[in-house]
């Protein structure tokens, strides 16, 4: 059970490369935004399969904590894209 599990991590780990290629060439900023944001996810996944391997929840904690960053910075990013700033100025009636 081990040996696919390290497996299908090398397997994440070439395709994060591919990914990682897309990122450094995409031909818009929403393509590198999507394969960094790829690029994150499979982390996540890395994490959780170390986990299981190691039987350690340290990783579980750590991923948990990833994927609340990768998921604020890929919100944050895509507000600076659609407005082109990250904070909405209030207004005073």
């Amino acid at each position: 059970m081990e040996s696919s599990l390290w497996g299908v991590g090398i397997f994440l780990l070439v395709n994060a490369f591919l990914c990682l290629y897309r990122a450094f060439r995409g031909p818009t900023v929403a393509d590198r935004i999507l394969g960094v944001n790829i690029i994150g996810t499979k982390t996540l996944v890395m994490l959780v399969l170390l986990a299981f391997v190691f039987r350690s929840r340290f990783y579980l904690d750590v991923a948990v904590v990833y994927g609340l960053l990768n998921f604020v910075v890929t919100l944050a990013a895509a507000r600076f894209l659609e407005t082109g700033r990250l904070k909405e100025e209030w207004k005073r009636c």
